[in-house]
Parts: structure tokens; C-alpha cells; sequence
């Protein structure tokens, strides 16, 4: 019962990137037991900082019944800054309880967790959106960080096979630095483009930056696949011009994201679309004449169950850090 490890950073990446498949059959599964109410999921809490007002830490609590019974929170910071001195973004950690005691069984560095879970998610729908591959188009990639690359990973392991991709960032490096990456894993054409323009041409755009507003106002074309993991990069006018699809449509109407800008513009929901879980079961119909725009707001109840796959593996591969006598008191009297 009072059993506490520690999963570090590096046995969280290797079982992670080894097991890339295992994640987009979670995270597919996670989806519908949220659609099915096996989950709690309140919202998010942030933590905003009055002379910073790019960075955030945010607090994502969630519970997952079913087969994982066990509660959590993550725990994750982002502070854009942090790139200009080459380091990540983002940072994370994930604290699992016992749902039969409530004690803490777990804590796990969880960027990695986060990054993956985020990238499965996009892969999960750009198989479901896209249902006939992605043979003879190209994925556009705007952003060249840390998120983009395990996106790219994780369409790799989905079968999502373009013809090539496109890179745009506004820095520079950064786009090369991800094209390089896709070349390299993929063996793949990959191309980086300064001109955010062509960038929207392509058959399938997805978006993973750190915009905090919009600057996309054209609209998608009929087919296009747009994925819209960042969340405040597209006008509302953009929006309102889609099919929209949503991980959790109630917590993706806040936040100044897109669609919360497209909802307070109209003071409706009639844009929605329906849910990925409901695409997935084939409950939702979407039609070829106007674009899908696939909009994520991110739910704990995914860092939770990717997190909990991952202390699974840890301990039996024996990377997990045992933490003896972790609870000062384990009797009442």
C-alpha cells in the first residue's frame, strides 16, 4: 500500500519512443472512455504570473475508471522564453494516486508524457479525419519545436505517409532543425518555407506554436485537414468557415482559444462539429465540401492514462526508482 516510486526523465523517453504504437491505441481508448463518462476531468487550473504574461504553470487533476482506476495531476509549466536560450519550453511533472486509498503511488517526469499524449492525440485524428491516407498530398508543419517533432513522430507511426512535408517557423533554425528531423526518420522529403502562405496550401496543416492570438484569417479550403493543436492561431472567422471537431468541447470554450473567440463572436455553438470519440465511433459525419479543423484542448485523463502505461513498463523493466519509506506515518496510532 504505501509503495512510492520515481520514473525519471530518461526511462519515461526510452519507454516512450519505444513503444509509440501502444500510445495511439491509450490515447484512442482514453477518448472514448471520456465520451463513455469513465473519466473526471475538471478544468485546468493556471497559474499566471502578473510580469510574465506569456508564461503559465497549469494544474491538470483528472480520474480514469475503468481498467486504470487511478487519480492524478500534472503539473506543467510554459514559459516560451526559455527557447531563446535553447532550452525546452515546457517542463512537467505527473503525481498518480491510488484510487482505493488515495495515497500517492507514483511521480513521473512528465514532459515527455505530455509531448506524447499531445502527439498522439494529433496522430489520432489525422487518421480519422483523413480515412484514405495521405498518399499524394503534403503535411504543413507550423512551429519547429519540441511539440512539432513528436507530432511528426507519431504520424510516422500511424501510417500517415505524405508525399512531403512543410516547415514554417519564425525561426529559422528551428524549421531547419525539424526538417532535418523528418528527413532523417522518415526518409522523406521535407522542405522549410518563410512564407506562412504556402504553408496554409497544404492538404494538411497543423499547428503546434505558441501564438497567444490569432494571425491566420484566411480561410481552409474544401479537404483540407487542419489541425489545430495550438489553439489561438486561427481568427474565428477561420473557424466559423469549418467543420470543427474537438477533443472535449466544453473545455476547449475558454481560454481566448480559436474556438472560444468563434463562440463569444457569435454567442453560439452551432460551428461544433461533434467530438474525435464520436468520429471515431462513426457517430459524427463530416462531408468533403468545407475543411475539418481538429482543436484539442488537452485532457488530463490522456497524461493519466499514457502515465500510467509508462510507470507499468518502468517497473517491470526495472527503470522505476523505489523510494523507501517515502510516508513518514503509515498508522493512525
Amino acid at each position: 500500500m504505501f509503495t512510492f516510486d520515481v520514473v525519471p526523465g530518461d526511462a519515461v523517453l526510452n519507454t516512450l519512443r519505444s513503444r509509440r504504437g501502444d500510445v495511439l491505441d491509450i490515447v484512442a481508448r482514453t477518448y472514448r472512455s471520456h465520451e463513455a463518462g469513465q473519466t473526471v476531468n475538471p478544468d485546468s487550473c493556471f497559474l499566471r504570473f502578473p510580469e510574465k504574461p506569456d508564461s503559465r504553470i497549469i494544474a491538470l487533476p483528472a480520474f480514469i475508471g475503468a481498467d486504470v482506476e487511478l487519480a492524478g495531476l500534472k503539473w506543467i509549466s510554459s514559459f516560451p522564453r526559455n527557447t531563446e536560450n535553447g532550452v525546452p519550453r515546457a517542463s512537467a511533472v505527473l503525481v498518480l494516486n491510488d484510487y482505493r486509498t488515495g495515497y500517492p503511488v507514483a511521480v513521473l517526469e512528465a514532459a515527455h508524457i505530455s509531448a506524447a499524449r499531445t502527439a498522439a492525440s494529433a496522430a489520432v485524428a489525422a487518421t480519422a479525419l483523413r480515412p484514405g491516407g495521405y498518399g499524394g498530398s503534403r503535411i504543413a508543419v507550423v512551429g519547429g519545436g519540441v511539440i512539432a517533432r513528436n507530432i511528426c513522430d507519431y504520424l510516422q507511426a500511424a501510417g500517415c505517409a505524405p508525399d512531403a512535408y512543410l516547415v514554417h517557423d519564425l525561426h529559422e533554425p528551428s524549421a531547419q532543425a525539424l526538417a532535418a528531423h523528418v528527413r532523417d526518420t522518415q526518409r522523406r522529403p521535407a522542405a522549410v518555407t518563410g512564407d506562412l502562405g504556402a504553408a496554409l496550401e497544404a492538404e494538411t496543416v497543423v499547428f503546434a506554436t505558441t501564438a497567444l492570438e490569432p494571425y491566420v484569417h484566411r480561410p481552409f479550403g474544401a479537404g483540407q485537414v487542419v489541425l489545430n493543436i495550438s489553439l489561438r492561431d486561427l481568427a474565428p472567422e477561420v473557424v466559423l468557415g469549418a467543420q470543427n471537431v474537438f477533443d472535449d468541447v466544453e473545455h476547449c470554450m475558454k481560454a481566448d482559444t480559436s474556438p472560444h473567440l468563434a463562440e463569444q463572436l457569435t454567442g453560439n455553438r452551432e460551428f461544433v462539429s461533434g467530438t474525435l470519440a464520436g468520429v471515431l465511433d462513426e457517430e459524427v459525419r463530416l462531408t468533403a465540401d468545407r475543411p475539418v479543423i481538429f482543436s484539442p484542448f488537452g485532457l488530463g485523463a490522456l497524461d493519466l492514462a499514457v502515465g500510467a502505461y509508462v510507470l507499468q513498463q518502468a517497473r517491470a523493466d526495472g527503470t522505476a526508482v523505489s523510494v523507501p519509506d517515502f510516508f513518514g506515518e503509515t498508522r493512525r496510532w
